[in-house]
């Protein structure tokens, strides 16, 4: 069954997002990746920004004809901020929220034509642990995946009829370039990673793999029934109150 599966994957050119495609391609679904800086082969690589709309209509309309079909989108294009409500302009506000919200919008906007025709039409946001935990100075990072998060309930809500999923993923601090990128801006990098490492209950960072992972199950047919869900890949950051262990 997902032999036949075309899945397209925002983001898709490094970190979360490739994992994410390579770990559908692994299921036999044929995989479009949508970045700013697109993958080649095996997957179908599209240049796009996803705070263009004619831009995203036109990647989507590409990647459904080169696929084939459209069963599986997985919004992952996001960027970061960090900071408390004093520390970014309005017009980081404006962009993050564009890339990080609006852009699934767009996104999904465009691929629920080719959705509605799937037996399989699944949708998987890629959200955060900053949706529902207080992490300090990330307000505008939080702001947007809150959002996601309530998106995702509300798409899933209005598409659940039409026999299209909608779910997303709460990773931790995972180990991405992105993240890698944070560290080495710190002052003591590798004091920094000790700390986030810590933060989380397994003491280490969450791989891209294993939120991959997440996503891939979450868009297969094997999830057919779960919707509006939010599956955290956190190390236990979310659930879990330890105690000291010393």
């Amino acid at each position: 069954m997902t032999q036949e599966l075309k899945a397209l994957v925002t983001g898709g050119g490094s970190g979360i997002g490739l994992a994410a495609a390579h770990a559908l391609a692994a299921r036999g679904m044929k995989v479009a990746c949508l970045d700013l800086n697109p993958p080649g082969e095996p997957f179908v690589g599209i240049k796009c920004d996803v705070t263009d709309d004619a831009g995203v209509r036109a990647a989507v309309a590409e990647a459904a004809e080169r696929l084939g079909g459209l069963d599986v989108v997985v919004n992952n294009a996001g960027i970061g901020a960090q900071g408390t409500v004093e520390d970014n302009p309005d017009s980081e506000w404006h962009r993050v929220f564009d890339v990080n919200v609006v852009g699934m919008v767009r996104v999904t906007r465009a691929a629920l034509p080719y959705l509605r025709r799937s037996e399989h039409a699944s949708i998987v946001n890629t959200c955060s642990i900053a949706a529902t935990a207080g992490l300090p100075q990330r307000a505008l990072y939080s702001a947007t995946k809150g959002a996601v998060l309530s998106l995702t309930l509300a798409m899933a809500a209005d598409h659940i009829r039409e026999g299209i999923r909608v779910n997303c993923v709460n990773p931790g601090t995972a180990d991405t370039p992105w993240v890698g990128r944070l560290l080495e801006a710190a002052d003591d990098p590798e004091a920094e990673r000790a700390a986030l490492n810590a933060r989380q209950p397994m003491g280490r960072l969450v791989s891209a793999e294993e939120v991959a992972a997440a996503i891939a199950y979450l868009a297969g047919p094997e999830a057919g029934a779960t919707t509006g869900t939010a599956l955290a890949v956190d190390g236990g950051m979310q659930g879990l109150r330890l105690r000291p262990s010393h």
